[in-house]
């Protein structure tokens, strides 16, 4: 992994500000994060960005790529938290505990907005708005995480994997990832295995139920949504409508 400073992205010029979906930021807010972001962090496919219980002064802002949280057990078991995409902050939580308390691995090639952590208080101090921002992406984080614990205890197999699917593609779609209603995002079945506690084998014979039932195909290491509104009814899912959603 690379931390690149001399070419950057600027941030007027940044990709996730052309989208729709993400909200504008006004003159002052433009110029506090050029100056708070220190630079970018390239990094390959499969590769680890941190590593859980260890120390990171930064917060990171995925640009390109996607990614996944996990937790491992000193037994090798891998519990997937979720899926980072673009827009999406990593790290905050380490901004409080001092540690972090999970790993991140990138799917893809990433390429992320690196921010020093220690100016963190300046955001609060003189960009309130930026401030809420930080607390809706934290709230939003905890609604994913209270889905995926109903997911975890109460959902079945196939609505289980229904869901999953249903909201990465939606979020995917929202960040324009997804061409042709395929996703692009190397997810394979390992991966959604680990994410929602199902052996390989379960979650295999539950991914060909939803592609008898039209919802989805699978391609590779990839899958593409046929049919998004059967996909969230069988995950038990209506999606949010997001608008102007905050980034940093």
């Amino acid at each position: 992994m690379t931390i690149q400073r001399a070419s950057t992205t600027k941030c007027e010029l940044c990709p996730l500000r052309r989208m729709a979906h993400f909200r504008p930021f006004t003159q002052d807010e433009l110029a506090f994060m050029k100056n708070f972001k220190t630079g970018e962090l390239n990094v390959e496919a499969g590769a680890t960005i941190f590593v859980e219980k260890s120390v990171n002064l930064n917060l990171y802002t995925v640009l390109q790529g996607s990614g996944f949280r996990y937790k491992m057990l000193k037994d090798g078991r891998r519990q997937i938290l979720n899926f980072v995409l673009p827009g999406d902050l990593v790290g905050l939580e380490g901004t409080i505990s001092g540690e972090v308390q999970h790993s991140v691995e990138s799917l893809s090639a990433m390429t992320l907005c690196v921010f020093d952590r220690s100016r963190l208080d300046m955001l609060f101090r003189n960009h309130p708005a930026l401030a809420y921002d930080l607390t809706w992406i934290a709230c939003r984080e905890e609604r994913l995480l209270d889905e995926n614990l109903l997911t975890i205890g109460r959902r079945t197999a196939v609505e289980r994997v229904a869901y999953a699917l249903s909201v990465l593609y939606h979020r995917a779609k929202q960040v324009g990832l997804t061409p042709g209603g395929k996703m692009e995002i190397p997810l394979t079945q390992s991966h959604l295995s680990d994410a929602l506690g199902l052996s390989l084998v379960h979650t295999n014979k539950t991914i060909r139920k939803l592609q008898r039932l039209g919802a989805i195909k699978w391609i590779g290491s990839g899958v593409q949504t046929l049919d998004a509104v059967l996909l969230a009814r069988t995950g038990g899912w209506p999606a949010p409508a997001e608008t102007g959603r905050p980034f940093l």
